[in-house]
């Protein structure tokens, strides 16, 4: 199955789908994230050019351990937008990954107006992915992927309707998320005092007490018409 992860900001999706993300590529499937923005206001000290540059090679560094392929999608960070243009790059990246699943932030996380565009636009353009005369440099897909919105920062306000149990693969996690050394250990520590490390670690293990495993991820799945299915997609 060929899966692709959207997300706003280098480093989201190791926090929030990275033990799933790691779970579907353990079973042979084909796992792509794509990044929306750059990352180049993510630090207290570096100018944009050179932070946004380190945050890319940290991204392929990431991706690296579960051998994903990486989109970069460059856009400015903080200042991500529903225009005709970002609609066309996210169909692009869904029809160069052939997505058949598609994880993604929630639209009514609140924490950061990217996270909410993002998740917005993706699950709005998957239905286009289809449609012969929106043309992209990627051939349209033969069926519409389905979409999964992944938990909200410190799971505020997401009740998560299925769970993946990322027990066995919560240290190929720890690791994705360790590579992003300009977020963990500087960034966010210096603007919001967080450990994202053990804002992993507590999250995870909620969720998975909320499930009767270890450690999980929680995801609520977009259900619209054509694209409702019975059972899940996920691992």
């Amino acid at each position: 199955m060929n899966v692709l992860a959207i997300c706003a900001h280098p480093d989201d999706v190791e926090i929030w789908a990275g033990g799933t993300l790691a779970k579907y590529a353990a079973r042979g499937d084909r796992v792509t994230i794509a990044i929306a923005t750059n990352g180049e206001v993510g630090s207290p000290t570096l100018p944009k050019e050179e932070i946004a540059a380190i945050r890319h090679q940290e991204a392929i560094a990431a991706a690296k351990h579960i051998g994903a392929e990486l989109i970069w999608m460059g856009y400015p960070d903080e200042f991500l937008f529903d225009t005709e243009g970002t609609r066309l790059a996210f169909i692009e990246a869904m029809r160069a990954s052939g997505a058949e699943v598609v994880i993604t932030h929630w639209p009514d996380d609140l924490y950061n107006p990217d996270h909410t565009i993002t998740g917005r636009v993706a699950n709005d353009v998957a239905i286009m992915t289809t449609v012969p005369n929106i043309v992209t440099a990627s051939p349209k897909l033969d069926k519409i992927p389905i979409v999964y919105f992944m938990d909200s920062v410190a799971g505020l306000g997401f009740q998560p309707e299925e769970y993946v149990d990322i027990t066995e693969t919560f240290e190929t996690k720890k690791k994705m998320l360790a590579e992003h050394v300009s977020q963990v250990g500087d960034w966010l520590q210096e603007q919001y005092g967080s450990n994202a490390m053990e804002m992993i670690e507590v999250t995870s293990r909620f969720r998975g007490i909320q499930s009767g495993v270890c450690y999980a991820e929680g995801f609520i799945r977009a259900k619209a018409y054509p694209r409702n299915i019975t059972g899940t997609l996920l691992p």
